[in-house]
């Protein structure tokens, strides 16, 4: 259905107050999804988005969840909305996650239900939701493989699933494509947690419901026609401001032509040339230059590109308005073909959507300068039992998916954030106590890294450590950049600290590092840097340190001294179980 276009200027108490009432829309639909759904991912680290959109796909609303989810959802609503035309009915539900579709990796599901007119039975909104499930199959538990060079390594790939037909839950569509299409490929396997995806997947449907019923009562309340001329003047209005923004930016950089490049760890550059219109306030964000396609999976898909802009755009402005079309509106993005920003069907992604895509908005926000680099990493981490064996044999298992966080970059005018995850993450990561709760494993440490920021006139911010004892064999693997390349600072800034992710792994006479003749110093662990992109099999009792990078400073500090200290004063002290297993053996 077209979207009715005003005739006269809004009025501003009733902009504010659409405004306000589509956001709450998403809010709820937020709320009552953590409230519903029973994994750590979604319940506790909150990675999940849900959103409100046009009748033509075009964001409207959001409430502040994920950033990366939040501008490519869009891409999902409108291939759905391609390929089942005017097929959808009342009671319809959609699944898809595939990077083809307007998806960002496979382990992000989204779920989409158009929400109908009751008189015309036309589609007036969508609702939709995604969320990051923790195992969806793939040669590796937890579904972020770091060595994966293909998309079927990653897990189940769905294009586009009724997963609610007329009213009617298909359970067994499902579990076909979680469990069964993906254990058709060598190496991988199907789903290792199927009735924990499956309840979250119910939990996501719901809250698509609850945001039907609360954008079905706002246009009761005030008619289709009212409700659907302020979703135009939102727009709009976010439209406007970023085109104020571009304005603005010439006359303080003197130039209308911008410039930035930055490196992934293995030398592919990814490079920026932005181009402003002043008198129309608009750019061209052109992407040529950036390297070709890689055989691993940091490739990043187009919809994760617009993500990561339209975040830029809504970061640099000044102004309370909510993320969504309006503000693409006035920037046309080019990116170059067969690149690693626009790569082929069946390439790995799912490194892409969580690493590159920060790499992507450290270089546009070098090129307005607007500060420094942030930790340009979300140090994913997944650990795990279950696959197939040698054999093939498809064995029961589980898996863990968490993001760490690391240091904020300093600007003009501000110090960097600590210990905090940056740019388009914005989740929370694994609490202490759930975690040691739920899965075999015991946190050693978990605060700041001190020293990890990059110095100046506005600090960056510290990045954390975080190190956890396994307490039984399983896969773990991590999956990180700036491990080679450190977070840079701008205007005469110092460079942050890089990462580093450290094996401690015990001796054992099966592994053959034991030696025959043994000193005391030969049975201590072993410390072992297994670099930025590894998965390793750890024994009872290794340990793995991750050490996440800070952010970048910002101008010359005066006489070596920034204007504010910005050091961690405050020692780590050992508490939790940790701390209680320490002083149980201490008093045999």
């Amino acid at each position: 259905m077209a979207v009715t276009k005003p005739s006269s200027g809004p009025d501003p108490i009733l902009l504010t107050l659409f405004a306000n009432r589509f956001m709450s829309v998403a809010e709820a639909m937020g709320r009552s999804l953590q409230q519903t759904s029973i994994s750590t991912n979604i319940k506790e680290r909150l990675d999940f988005s849900c959103a409100l959109f046009a009748p033509d796909g075009d964001l409207v609303a959001n409430a502040p969840f994920i950033p990366i989810h939040l501008g490519s959802m869009s891409f999902a609503v409108k291939y759905q909305m391609k390929l089942h035309g005017k097929g959808l009915k009342d009671g319809d539900v959609l699944m898809t996650n595939s990077p083809h579709a307007g998806g960002s990796h496979l382990p992000d599901i989204t779920i989409i239900t158009p929400v109908f007119d009751k008189g015309t039975n036309e589609i007036i909104f969508f609702t939709a939701s995604r969320g990051h499930h923790a195992d969806i199959g793939g040669i590796l538990p937890g579904s972020m493989p770091p060595t994966s060079v293909n998309i079927f390594e990653e897990g189940a790939e769905i294009v586009s699933l009724k997963i609610v037909d007329g009213g009617m839950f298909d359970k067994k569509g499902l579990y076909e494509y979680m469990v069964e299409k993906p254990a058709q490929h060598p190496g991988s396997s199907g789903c290792r947690n199927i009735k924990d995806v499956e309840s979250d997947i119910k939990a996501q449907i719901a809250a698509n419901h609850k945001g039907v019923q609360l954008i079905t009562a706002i246009v009761d309340d005030y008619s289709l026609e009212t409700v659907q001329e302020y979703m135009y003047h939102i727009r709009t209005n976010a439209e406007n401001s970023v085109r104020s923004l571009l304005r603005d930016v010439v006359k303080q950089s003197g130039t209308n032509s911008l410039s930035a490049v930055d490196y992934l760890d293995d030398g592919t550059p990814i490079q920026l040339q932005v181009e402003i219109n002043e008198e129309e306030g608009s750019a061209v964000l052109d992407f040529e230059g950036t390297g070709c396609e890689v055989r691993g999976n940091l490739n990043a898909p187009i919809s994760v590109v617009h993500s990561a802009v339209i975040y830029c755009m809504r970061a640099m402005l000044n102004v309370d308005i909510p993320l969504n079309a309006g503000c693409l509106v006035p920037i046309e993005i080019k990116i170059p073909k067969k690149s690693l920003l626009s790569p082929s069907r069946t390439a790995a992604v799912c490194g892409g959507n969580v690493l590159t895509s920060q790499r992507i908005v450290d270089v546009v926000l070098k090129a307005f300068n607007a500060c420094a680099a942030s930790q340009g990493c979300t140090n994913n981490l997944t650990f795990g039992t279950g696959g197939k064996d040698k054999n093939g044999v498809a064995i029961a298992g589980w898996g863990y998916y968490e993001t760490i966080a690391g240091g904020s970059g300093g600007g003009p005018g501000w110090h960097g954030t600590s210990g905090v995850h940056t740019h388009i993450t914005n989740t929370r990561i694994g609490d202490v106590e759930i975690l040691e709760r739920r899965y075999p494993v015991l946190m050693h440490r978990f605060g700041l890294r001190p020293g990890s920021a990059g110095k100046g006139k506005w600090n960056g911010g510290d990045g954390v450590i975080r190190e956890f004892e396994v307490m039984q064999g399983m896969q773990v693997s991590i999956l990180s950049e700036r491990r080679t390349r450190a977070p840079y600072g701008m205007a005469g800034g110092e460079p942050a600290m890089m990462g580093r992710n450290t094996w401690i792994k015990q001796r054992r006479a099966e592994d053959g590092d034991i030696p025959e003749e043994t000193s005391e110093e030969d049975l201590k662990p072993r410390y072992i840097n297994i670099g930025g992109k590894a998965t390793v099999f750890m024994g009872k009792g290794d340990r793995l340190l991750v050490e996440t990078p800070g952010g970048g400073g910002w101008g010359r500090p005066d006489g070596g001294q920034s204007e504010t200290a910005n050091e961690y004063k405050h020692p780590w002290e050992a508490r939790g179980s940790f701390a209680e297993r320490a002083a149980a053996q201490a008093g045999f």
